[in-house]
């Protein structure tokens, strides 16, 4: 069984950043992706950003150009840079790891807080 553990979340002020980190329990293989996701309050699910094996990322329109996302394998970590942060960004943040058999794998979530 892997866990996925997110941190780096917390309370800002808008126009600030923030680091996201995703850590595996373990070293994973044959992963398809890995990717962030974002839900608001009375909000589902959405897709923020998503790298896949071969090192391509797509981002959601309203975080293009503000974030970015990337991953370290000896570390077993993906990453979400966030500038530029705007109220609107608030939510609780979930990575999620999918394996190339269809499973996936998610995080137990991180809060992110844009308020002056």
């Amino acid at each position: 069984q892997v866990r996925l553990v997110e941190s780096g979340g917390g309370l800002v002020q808008p126009g600030g950043s923030l680091r996201l980190s995703c850590a595996a329990s373990r070293s994973i293989t044959n992963i398809n992706a890995m990717a962030w996701y974002q839900q608001a309050p009375g909000r589902e699910r959405e897709l923020v950003a998503k790298i896949t094996r071969d090192g391509s990322t797509n981002y959601a329109d309203s975080v293009k150009g503000r974030f970015t996302i990337s991953r370290d394998n000896a570390k077993n970590t993906v990453y979400l840079q966030m500038n530029s942060l705007k109220a609107e960004d608030t939510a609780i943040y979930y990575c999620a790891v999918f394996m190339m058999s269809g499973y996936s794998y998610w995080g137990q979530g991180t809060q992110v807080t844009v308020s002056s």
